[in-house]
């Protein structure tokens, strides 16, 4: 069993308190305040798993909608004994309930997304009974502010509009006295009050017989009265009458809704305890996050190993980390050195973290830290004088150890400071030799701090017993509190007394005092410190180099990832792209081999060549083609020896031709339909020749050569429609004399034959664009043609 009296000296109800400031309820308060260390392994393990789950929530989510909890306990009692609850209460009682709906919902949604386990969590959020019905209830007749809703019933409704409508006759009857021609003169100030729930106006004294009626009230000088006048006291009356009616409904109202409260009184208690549980985990989580705490691993074999571990009394910005352990095989450790060097700070940090572990608390140490339970912690710590008992230190410090003595066992973790202190070093030395060998004989695990020197060979004589110090800056003559593991303290007094300017003569006439061995001694304690803090400096360097590791690693995991992730976006949207490519393929090859149907059909009509020659090239232009494929593909044909007749694709017009001889070493003759041109060889590209279509029909169109075809035509003086015939005649003769440009004179008259032959050209595919002439070209009666 842990006594009040060894919390007490190790402070442990300070870390309660800290802990209790995270809690979001009254009864989570109180549970922290009531919290103990627990003996039982089980249990700790629990307590432990259930904080170390909700410090995995608030990693992952930030905070928890533990808000809106109220401790209706006493309410849900009342309701048992017959008694009627207030509107407050009931607003309380379903403000409670809609707080566990809420966490219940957030606990279930942490379990299906996140990938870490909350199975004591969600086991507490499933046993909360559900009391939603309930809730309505009351959210229906009570307001947020504890206020009794018109809803509520009926009745009420009907109650307060009518209360309202007689208020405001009553308002209406006073303003006109306030507002009347005497109102400034008889009356104190122009207002209507409310004096013993009745309205009134405030009358001068003298006036007091103008209106007549009861006076309720007086101010302090007497001069005015509050007088409710005969006109309006049937109206306040009645008024008064509905309120009491308005009450007694709200009184019938909470009446029920406090039977049903009755109903689930015993759900309701164990829905308030299931919440103020989960607020307590939450509280010593979000205590353990502030604290930069972390869980630490539970043993049962006595072995205790804090690293890097704070006093979580001290502030994270002055407390000094250390690593301590000890447990097994070394059962007991023997803290030597000067005062004030941080010894006692060493002990209550193992004492506390012990404690916190115990208690389901984060201990403030880094990961993998390890706690041992104990049956019973016993701390004989500070001055214990008793002025009341008349005791001196050393005595009350004896009384302490004597009950310690009585009561400790094998499972026991003792800490005692300044072991034998306050009287003759000599005997106070024998005596903590002699009582470390009790305590440790039977098998507790103890940490003494002295500062009698005869304890320094204590380790090396006894085993299982390790002794440490507190490390001493001479340079700056102050401490530096870091604990040193293995290596006793040692006197500083002649190296402070030279820092001092202490006489050099002095100080060696005083070393001649000490003897070889101590000399020896100091000198075997001052390399052993130096060793350990090269030690820690190496494992220092290594830890961050590792960490740096650590987190290049990292980074390089999570570049990959982003890496992978691009690729396969990329991939994703080019396969997207390649599938739209195809299908607007598809489309574009349908149409086609419909248009190629339709002029089989026009065949016998006569079919233009420039259309075929049109259909075919969308026809090749709507399949996908890989643009890297294709340029290799158009270098390797341009490097195939060409020959004169060879069917041949002009790159730079999309069109197909005929070689017809070679001019140069470059340049070949070209014929492209009725045009024969020289074009470079890097310009040309090898076409196998096309199987002809068996299942088109069409007329050769006789071309024309571009001599026989003006570069303009001249439709004045025809008639409407032939001129729309020869003009299309003309658009072909051009398109296939290659022409980028023609003129077509209509001449200005009338404007109806230059509006039919623009319309006809906005129609045409053959036309680029067109527009009316300049001033030097003719100007309205001439329309220029942009041809594709």
């Amino acid at each position: 069993m842990i006594t009040e009296k060894a919390l007490k000296t190790l402070e442990f109800p300070k870390v309660i308190e800290h802990v209790k400031t995270y809690t979001t309820s009254s009864v989570g308060k109180a549970m922290i305040e009531e919290l103990k260390p627990s003996t039982d392994f089980s249990e700790i393990e629990q307590w432990t798993e259930e904080t170390d789950e909700a410090l995995a929530v608030l990693r992952v989510k930030g905070n928890v909608p533990l808000g809106g909890l109220f401790d209706i306990r006493p309410h849900a009692r009342r309701a048992q004994i017959g008694g009627i609850l207030s509107a407050t209460e009931l607003m309380e009682i379903a403000s409670t309930i809609r707080a566990s709906k809420i966490i219940r919902r957030f606990i279930e949604d942490v379990r299906d997304a996140e990938d870490f386990s909350v199975k004591h969590l969600h086991g507490y959020t499933e046993s909360i009974p559900v009391l939603t019905e309930l809730e309505h209830e009351i959210n229906a007749c009570v307001d947020e502010n504890g206020m009794v809703l018109d809803s509520a019933s009926q009745t009420l409704r009907s109650i307060r509009s009518q209360l309202r409508t007689a208020v405001q006759r009553i308002r209406e009857k006073l303003d006109s006295y306030t507002r009347g021609q005497n109102a400034t003169k008889m009356l104190s100030d122009a207002i209507v009050t409310i004096r013993n729930d009745r309205y009134v106006i405030p009358v001068k004294a003298e006036y007091r017989s103008h209106y007549g009626g009861i006076v309720h009230d007086q101010s302090s000088s007497g001069q005015t009265l509050f007088i409710e006048p005969n006109a309006v006291v049937q109206l306040n009356n009645d008024a008064r009458a509905l309120r009491v009616k308005e009450q007694e409904e709200i009184e019938r109202i909470l009446k029920e809704l406090t039977l049903q409260v009755e109903i689930v009184a015993s759900d309701l208690f164990h829905l308030v305890k299931t919440m103020a549980t989960l607020d307590t985990i939450f509280a010593k989580a979000k205590y353990g996050t502030a604290e930069n705490c972390t869980r630490p691993l539970i043993n049962q074999e006595g072995r205790i190993r804090l690293v890097r571990a704070r006093h979580p009394l001290i502030s994270k910005s002055e407390a000094v980390a250390n690593t301590i352990e000890f447990g097994d095989p070394d059962t007991a450790v023997v803290i030597t050195g000067p005062n004030t060097g941080g010894k006692t700070v060493t002990l209550k940090t193992v004492g506390l973290c012990t404690l916190m572990a115990q208690s389901g608390i984060p201990i403030p140490a880094l990961d993998g830290s390890e706690v041992a339970i104990f049956e019973s912690i016993f701390a004989d710590i500070g001055d214990e004088q008793s002025i009341e008992q008349s005791l001196s230190t050393f005595s009350s410090h004896m009384v302490n150890i004597v009950d310690i003595l009585k009561k400790f066992d094998d499972k026991s973790l003792i800490l005692f400071d300044e072991l034998g202190a306050g009287t003759d070093p000599q005997e106070g030395a024998a005596l903590a030799i002699s009582i470390l060998d009790e305590v440790h004989g039977k098998g507790a695990r103890v940490m003494a701090t002295t500062h009698y020197p005869e304890l320094k060979a204590y380790g090396y004589n006894r085993p299982g017993v390790v002794n440490a110090s507190v490390e001493f800056d001479v340079e700056t003559l102050s401490p530096t509190y870091k604990l040193l593991l293995g290596v006793p303290g040692r006197s500083n007094a002649f190296e402070i007394s030279k820092r001092l300017g202490l006489p050099h003569h002095i100080i060696q006439h005083a070393e001649s005092f000490t003897g070889t061995d101590r000399s020896e001694v100091d000198t075997m304690i001052a390399s052993l410190e130096e060793s350990r803090k090269r030690a820690e400096q190496d494992a220092d360097e290594t830890k961050r180099i590792l960490e740096e590791s650590e987190q290049l690693k990292r980074q390089l995991a999570e570049e990959l990832a982003a890496y992978e992730a691009k690729k396969e976006q990329l991939a994703e949207k080019a396969r997207e792209k390649a599938r739209k490519i195809v299908e607007d393929a598809r489309r574009e090859s349908e149409a086609v081999v419909q248009e190629l149907r339709e002029l089989q059909k026009q065949a016998a009509a006569g079919v233009k060549e420039h259309e075929l020659i049109d259909a075919r090239k969308r026809l090749e232009n709507a399949l996908p083609t890989n643009p890297v494929l294709k340029k290799e593909k158009q270098k390797k044909q341009r490097a195939e020896n060409l020959q004169a007749g060879d069917e041949v694709k002009v790159l730079s017009f999309g069109q197909k031709g005929t070689l017809l001889e070679k001019v140069s070493a470059t340049e070949w003759a070209v014929q492209i339909g009725v045009l024969k041109m020289k074009l470079n060889e890097s310009d040309l590209e090898y076409v196998k020749p096309d199987k002809p279509l068996k299942t088109v029909s069409v007329h050769n169109v006789a071309g024309r050569s571009a001599g026989g075809v003006k570069l303009e035509l001249d439709l004045r003086g025809e008639r409407y429609e032939d001129a729309l015939l020869r003009t299309e005649k003309y658009l072909d003769d051009a398109v296939l004399a290659n022409y980028p440009r023609v003129s077509i004179i209509h001449g200005k008259g009338t404007g109806a034959l230059r509006t039919g032959i623009q319309q006809m050209l906005k129609k045409d595919r053959r036309v680029k664009s067109y527009r009316f002439g300049e001033a030097g070209e003719g100007g309205y009666g001439v329309t220029i043609v942009e041809l594709k």
